[in-house]
C-alpha cells in the first residue's frame, strides 16, 4: 500500500535539523511540505508588514530549496480545520508529520488536527526541534510545575542530558524514491502569495534590514561563529564595548531566524559548543554559555501550561498592579513621539526595521511600564508583536513581566534614565542622529536632553523644541519617583500576606542614583550632571508655567505637565491601600510551586510553608513565590541574561 505524506509547516521553517520532515520521507511514495495562510486572518491581524515580510520570504525560500529536491512548497490559503479533511481524502494521505508546538493555544490547535486525522485513518508523527529540550520532562524533574526562576530552571538542564545534535538537511538522497505531485498550475494554486494579495501598501515600503529564510539563517550563523575564532568569541561571549554599533542590525544577527525556525536553535547550540572547545581546547562548557538560547527556553517552559500566560489578569505568576490607562501617551510611546530622543530613536528603528538590541528594549519597555508612563506590559508586549521580528508568544510575554516588575524580577528600584541610560552607551548621540535626522545639527551636549539646549544652540540645529520635534512627554525624576514609590507600596502590601522581606534589597538612595543606573551597575560618572539638568529643565518649566498658561504634557496619570509638579512638589506621595480603589497583585487561580526534595529552605520559607499547610493558601502566594525565588538568587533575569534578541 503506498505511504503518502503531509509535511505540515508551521514555525520550523527549514530543511535541515528537521525530525518530523524526515519522518514524513522515511519509506513514503509521495511527500507534500504545506503551509496554512488565511489572506483574510492577515488583513485583520495585527501583525505588521515587517513581520508579514519576513514570513514571506521564508516561504519563498523554502519553496526556492524544495525545488531543488524536485518538490514545491504548498501555500494554502484558509484554516487547517476547516481544509485538511478535504487534502487527507483528495491526496488519499496516510501519513501526516509536523514539529512540536509548546504554546497553549498550538497544543489545543494540534489536538484538534489530530483528531481529524484519526477519524480519517491518517497516521499523526509529531517530533519536538523548535526547543532544545523537551519542556514536559523539565516540569516533571520540577514536581509537576515550571520552574519559575532562572537559575532553577538552570539547575534541572544541567543535570539532563545533553540536548540532541542536529540531523542533516534533507537531500535528494534522503529522498529516494519519494516524489511529490506538482500540477501545471501549481503556481496559481499554491504559490507564496505577495504582500499586496494580503492586502498591505508596499509603495516606499524601504528594502528589508533582515532577509528570511533559511539560506540566510545558515550564512549568517557561518558568519557569526566563525571562521576568524577571536571575533566570533568576542560576539559571544565577551561583554561589547559600548557604542552606537551594537545597536543596529547586524549581518551576525540571528534571532528573527529563531524565532520563525528558519534555524535550528540545537544546530546553533551545537555550533556554539563547538566554537567553545576550538578556543579553549580543553575544559567542558559551563551551562552559562547557552544563556541565550536558554531564557527562551525558560520562557517556553513557564507559559506551555498556562493560556494566560499573555495577560495579567487571571495569570497565576502575574503580579496585578494597577496600571493606568491612557492611550494618548501610549500613542506617544509607540510612534516615537515621547520626547526623549533615545527612547524615540529606539522605537524609530523598531517600526522601521522590526529589531532592536535588548539593552533598547529594556529601556522602552521600563519607560512604558514602572518606569515613567505607569501603562500595562500588556500594552507594549501587543505593540511589540506587531512591530518586533522576533517576538514570539511565549518569549514577548515573559520578557514584557520581567521587564514591568510583574513576575521574574523585582528589582523595581532599576530604573533607566532617558536620558543617562543612552547617553553611557553612546556618548555621541550617533545611534539618535541615524533614526531621528531632525535632531542631527544638535551637539553631543544636548542631544540626549535638546530641550536643555539654549535657544540660540536649537535654531542654530534647526530643530526648535516644542516645534520641530516634541516636548518631554513627562518629567522623568519626578514620574519615576513616584512610580517607584508606588512598587514599593505594592511590593510591602504583598509582604505583609506571607511575612516576607520583598523589600530587603532596596538601597536607601535608589530613587536618583539607580535611575541614572546604566550596563555595569554602578552610577555613571556624569550622574549628578544629568540629574542637574533634569532639575534646571523642572524648574525652568514651573517658571514658564507660573508666567503663562498651563503646557498641554500629559504626564503619566493623563494629567497635565504641571499637576504632575505640583502634585509631587514636596509632598507625600498617598499611601496606595485596597480602600482607595487598588487591587495588589492577587493572582487569579493560584499555581502552586512545589519545592524539590533537597533544594532547602531558611526560616522564612519554613515558616511561610507551615502556614500554608495550616490553612488556606492565599491567592497572591503563586506570584509571591516567583519574587521571593527572584529576590533569592539576586535577580539575575533582565539585567543580565536574556532570550536571544541579537
Amino acid at each position: 500500500m503506498a505511504v503518502n505524506s503531509i509535511y505540515w509547516f508551521r514555525k520550523g521553517l527549514r530543511l535541515h535539523d528537521n525530525p518530523a520532515l524526515l519522518e514524513a520521507v522515511r519509506g513514503a511514495n509521495t511527500l507534500r511540505c504545506v503551509y496554512f495562510l488565511d489572506p483574510w486572518f492577515a488583513g485583520s491581524s495585527n501583525l505588521g508588514v515587517n513581520r508579514w515580510r519576513f514570513l514571506l520570504q521564508c516561504l519563498e525560500d523554502l519553496d526556492s530549496s524544495l525545488r531543488k529536491l524536485n518538490s514545491r512548497l504548498f501555500v494554502i490559503r484558509g484554516q487547517p480545520a476547516n481544509i485538511f479533511p478535504r487534502l487527507f481524502k483528495e491526496w488519499k494521505i496516510s501519513r501526516l508529520t509536523f514539529e512540536y508546538d509548546s504554546e497553549p493555544f498550538g497544543k489545543e490547535r494540534d489536538a484538534a488536527i489530530k483528531k481529524l486525522a484519526s477519524e480519517a485513518g491518517v497516521e499523526v508523527v509529531v517530533r519536538i526541534s523548535h526547543t532544545l529540550y523537551d519542556l514536559d520532562k523539565i516540569i516533571e524533574m520540577n514536581g509537576g510545575q515550571p520552574p519559575l526562576t532562572y537559575k532553577r530552571f538552570q539547575t534541572l538542564v544541567s543535570s539532563m542530558d545533553p540536548p540532541e545534535a542536529p540531523l542533516e538537511p534533507l537531500t535528494l538522497e534522503l529522498m529516494g524514491g519519494c516524489t511529490t505531485p506538482i500540477s501545471e498550475n501549481h503556481q496559481e494554486k499554491f504559490g507564496v502569495p505577495a504582500l499586496e494579495e494580503l492586502g498591505f501598501d508596499t509603495e516606499g515600503l524601504a528594502p528589508a534590514v533582515w532577509p528570511g529564510g533559511e539560506s540566510e539563517a545558515l550564512a549568517r550563523i557561518e558568519r557569526h561563529l566563525g571562521p576568524d575564532l577571536s571575533t566570533a568569541w568576542q560576539e559571544n561571549f565577551e561583554r561589547p564595548k559600548m557604542n552606537s554599533s551594537p545597536l543596529l542590525a547586524s549581518p551576525f544577527g540571528l534571532s528573527p531566524y529563531l524565532r520563525f525556525g528558519c534555524l535550528s536553535c540545537r544546530l546553533f547550540h551545537s555550533k556554539l559548543t563547538e566554537l567553545y572547545k576550538r578556543v579553549k581546547q580543553n575544559g567542558t562548557p559551563s551551562i552559562s554559555l547557552y544563556d541565550k538560547l536558554l531564557w527562551r527556553e525558560f520562557f517556553y517552559t513557564a507559559a506551555t501550561n498556562n493560556p494566560r500566560f499573555d495577560r495579567m489578569e487571571g495569570n497565576p505568576i502575574c503580579l496585578r498592579i494597577p496600571w493606568e490607562r491612557n492611550a494618548e501617551a501610549l500613542a506617544k510611546w509607540a510612534e516615537a513621539r515621547t520626547g526623549f530622543p533615545w527612547i524615540d530613536a529606539i522605537m524609530t528603528q523598531l517600526r522601521q526595521e522590526g529589531w532592536i538590541h535588548h539593552l533598547s528594549r529594556h529601556a522602552v519597555a521600563c519607560f512604558l511600564t514602572r518606569g515613567d508612563l505607569w501603562i500595562s506590559w500588556e500594552e507594549g508586549m501587543k505593540v511589540f508583536e506587531e512591530l518586533l521580528l522576533d517576538a514570539d508568544w511565549s518569549v514577548n510575554a515573559g520578557s514584557w513581566m520581567c521587564h514591568s516588575c510583574s513576575s521574574f524580577f523585582q528589582q523595581f528600584f532599576h530604573c533607566y534614565c532617558p536620558v543617562g541610560f543612552g547617553r553611557r552607551i553612546d556618548p555621541n548621540g550617533d545611534f539618535i542622529r541615524r533614526y531621528l535626522p531632525v535632531l542631527r545639527e544638535f551637539p553631543a551636549k544636548f542631544i540626549y536632553d535638546p530641550w536643555n539646549a539654549p535657544e540660540e544652540v536649537q535654531v542654530a540645529a534647526k530643530c526648535v523644541i516644542g516645534v520641530d520635534y516634541p516636548k518631554p512627554m513627562v518629567n522623568h525624576a519626578e514620574a519615576s519617583r513616584l512610580n517607584i514609590e508606588r512598587m514599593r507600596q505594592i511590593y510591602q502590601q504583598l509582604s505583609r500576606y506571607r511575612g516576607l522581606s520583598l523589600l530587603a534589597t532596596v538601597p536607601s538612595n535608589h530613587v536618583e542614583d539607580l535611575n541614572m543606573n546604566a550596563v555595569s551597575g554602578t552610577a555613571p560618572s556624569h550622574g549628578k550632571r544629568s540629574r542637574s539638568s533634569v532639575l534646571a529643565y523642572r524648574g525652568r518649566r514651573e517658571q514658564r508655567v507660573s508666567a503663562s498658561s498651563p503646557e498641554k504634557q500629559p504626564g503619566p496619570s493623563g494629567a497635565k505637565h504641571r499637576s504632575i509638579i505640583h502634585a509631587l512638589g514636596h509632598r507625600t506621595v498617598p499611601k496606595l491601600s485596597p480602600s482607595h480603589g487598588h487591587r495588589f497583585a492577587v493572582p487569579h487561580n493560584p499555581g502552586h510551586l512545589s519545592r524539590l526534595p533537597g533544594s532547602g529552605t531558611g526560616k522564612r520559607e519554613r515558616e511561610a510553608e507551615h502556614s500554608s499547610n495550616h490553612g488556606e493558601e492565599h491567592p497572591a502566594s503563586s506570584a509571591l513565590k516567583v519574587q521571593r525565588h527572584s529576590r533569592e538568587e539576586s535577580c539575575n533575569g533582565p539585567e543580565g541574561g536574556q532570550p536571544f534578541s541579537s
